[in-house]
């Protein structure tokens, strides 16, 4: 698999807590949306590692287009 899948048209709405990892998913393949869960193991996708420096509410991208990975940018709004 090559294309990625669209799995929202909207961001998540998600907190993060500061020093923790996460890995967004990229591919649009995984059952625990906006993370990761492996299922990208047969496609040339990986996942976008973070770690935050602040607690917060944050807007991870949901239409896997963003240009700012792994942050909504609105590029769903395009699609």
């Amino acid at each position: 698999m090559n294309k990625k899948k669209l799995p929202l048209l909207k961001p998540h709405t998600v907190d993060v807590k500061k020093g923790k990892k996460y890995a967004w998913c990229s591919c649009g393949l995984s059952s625990k949306q906006p993370y990761c869960d492996g299922s990208h193991s047969e496609t040339k996708f990986k996942p976008v590692v973070f770690t935050v420096k602040v607690s917060e509410t944050v807007y991870l991208c949901g239409c896997k287009h963003t240009k700012k990975s792994p942050f909504c940018d609105g590029s769903h709004k395009l699609l």
